[in-house]
């Protein structure tokens, strides 16, 4: 189970950075509904903040 929670933070710390910059029309790599949407910056944000979160979480109970 920790391994899954590690591998889904990481995910979602790799991912939420893009969705914010596409959704702040930042990067506009090829066609994307999410380019210039402003709620994928709150999604993206919220993402990569859950992300680190599930890392912290699961790398103090490793210490305990």
């Amino acid at each position: 189970m920790k391994i899954a929670l590690r591998v889904i933070g990481a995910l979602l710390l790799l991912m939420g950075p893009i969705w914010f910059l596409q959704g702040a029309n930042v990067l506009t790599a090829g066609r994307s509904p999410m380019i210039g949407d402003t709620r994928w910056e709150y999604y993206g944000g919220l993402a990569a903040l859950i992300g680190l979160a599930l890392l912290v979480v699961t790398r103090r109970r490793k210490s305990r």
